[in-house]
C-alpha cells in the first residue's frame, strides 16, 4: 500500500512517528513527531518554522483523504457542504465545512480536484465518521465515496523561497491562495502565495520531489506545520470539537470557507439566520499561554470572576510553542475577549493572552 511505503520512506529519512495528543513516539500512529535522533528536535523544528527564515518540508499523513468519484459528485457535494462547490475546479481549491441540520460544524476540510474526482483533506480522526455520514445521503446519486488516504501521499512545503524552489523543479506553481496546478503527476495547492504549499501525488513522484527538496529545506514534524496554521488562524475540527461551533464562530466567512448565496445544505437556515438576523456572540481568536500545561482541542476557557460553570469559550486547536507555553485558536465570547482575564481548564488555570488575527472579520462579511 502506498501509505505503508511512504511511511517507510520517511522513516528512512529520519522520521519518528507519534500521537497528536500525547506527542509520544509510537509507530502505530500516523503523525511525524520529528526528524533525526533526538526528541528535542521537535522543538527546534518548530522554532525553524516560526522564524520564517528557512524553508521547511513536512509530511501531511496526519490528514486523511475522502475521494468522491462519479458524474454527479459535484452536485452531491454541493448539496451537503456550506461553501459553493461549483467554484471548485482543477485550478481552484477551497476551504469548506460539513454541518449538522442544527448548523453545527462536523468537519472542516480543504476540497480540491484531481481529474474528475473530488478530494476532501481533513484530520484523520474524523475521517471515518464523516465518510459514514456522507454515505447515508448518497442513495441513488451517481457518486461513490472512498477513503483514499493510502492512495495519495501528501506533504507541505513552506518558507521564503518555497515558491521559487517548486517552480524551478516543476515548471509552474499556483500563485494565489487556493489556486492549484497539476504537473508531473503532482497536485500543488497554494496556501499562502509564494511561501506555503500542499502537494499531493503518488508515492514515487512525491518521494522524488521530497529528495530533491531535502537539500534545500529542513524536514519538520506535524507540530511545526500546525503552528503555521494557528499563526494563520486556520481552524480544524477534531473529535473533541465536533458539533461545538457554527461556521461563523470559526471565522469561516473570513477565510472564504462559507457561502451565503449557494442555496440549501444541512444547517443552512440556521447559518443564514445568524448572518442576516442574529448577532454572533462567540468567534475565534488567536491566543497564547506562557504556562507549559498541555492544552488540547475541546478544553474549556473561563473568564475571571465569571459565575458560569459552562465557561466562556473552547479551544479549537493548540500546539506547544518552542519558546514556551502554547499557541492556540479558541472560540470565545466576544463580550469577554479583551475585557476580562481568560484562563484555560479552570478559573485558576493558565492565563491567556489574545493576539491579533491575521485577517479582518468585518471586511470578509
Amino acid at each position: 500500500m502506498t501509505h505503508n511505503n511512504w511511511q517507510q520512506f520517511l522513516t528512512a529519512q529520519g522520521a519518528h512517528w507519534g500521537n497528536r495528543n500525547t506527542e509520544q513516539e509510537d509507530v502505530h500512529h500516523d503523525q511525524v513527531q520529528y526528524f533525526g535522533d533526538a526528541p528535542d528536535n521537535a522543538t527546534e523544528e518548530k522554532r525553524t518554522a516560526l522564524t520564517g527564515r528557512q524553508t521547511i518540508l513536512c509530511d501531511l499523513s496526519h490528514y486523511g483523504l475522502i475521494q468522491a468519484t462519479g458524474p454527479e459528485s459535484e452536485q452531491f457535494l454541493q448539496n451537503q457542504f456550506c461553501n459553493d462547490v461549483h467554484k471548485v475546479s482543477t485550478l481552484q481549491s477551497q476551504l469548506n465545512a460539513y454541518c449538522t441540520p442544527k448548523g453545527r460544524v462536523l468537519t472542516f476540510f480543504r476540497l480540491f480536484q484531481r481529474g474528475d474526482d473530488y478530494y476532501l483533506r481533513l484530520p484523520r480522526e474524523v475521517l471515518e465518521s464523516t465518510l459514514s455520514r456522507l454515505r447515508m445521503y448518497v442513495m441513488m446519486t451517481k457518486t461513490e465515496l472512498h477513503d483514499s488516504s493510502d492512495a495519495l501521499a501528501r506533504m507541505g512545503y513552506a518558507g521564503p523561497q518555497a515558491g521559487q524552489h517548486l517552480q524551478a523543479l516543476l515548471g509552474a506553481v499556483p500563485s494565489a491562495t487556493d489556486n492549484v496546478t497539476h504537473t508531473a503527476g503532482l497536485t500543488v495547492i497554494c496556501i499562502q502565495p509564494e511561501t506555503r504549499f500542499e502537494i499531493y501525488g503518488d508515492e514515487t513522484a512525491l518521494q522524488n520531489l521530497w529528495q530533491q527538496l531535502a537539500d534545500k529545506a529542513t524536514p519538520v514534524g506535524a507540530g511545526a506545520w500546525e503552528l503555521l496554521d494557528i499563526q494563520a488562524a486556520l481552524p480544524d475540527v477534531y473529535t473533541a470539537t465536533q458539533e461545538a461551533f457554527v461556521p461563523q464562530m470559526l471565522n469561516l466567512q473570513a477565510i472564504d470557507a462559507l457561502s451565503f448565496k449557494k442555496g440549501c445544505y444541512p444547517g443552512q437556515e440556521i447559518v443564514a439566520r445568524m448572518h442576516y438576523l442574529g448577532k454572533l456572540k462567540r468567534r475565534m481568536f488567536v491566543a497564547h499561554t506562557d504556562d507549559d500545561t498541555v492544552v488540547q482541542p475541546g478544553d474549556t476557557l473561563y473568564a475571571e470572576g465569571s459565575e458560569s460553570a459552562q465557561g466562556v469559550g473552547k479551544v479549537v486547536r493548540a500546539q506547544r510553542n518552542p519558546a514556551g507555553g502554547s499557541d492556540l485558536l479558541a472560540v470565545i465570547e466576544i463580550s469577554c475577549a479583551g475585557e476580562r482575564a481568560l484562563h484555560v481548564h479552570d478559573a485558576n488555570g493558565p492565563l491567556l493572552t489574545l493576539l491579533t488575527l491575521p485577517y479582518t472579520i468585518e471586511e470578509a462579511q
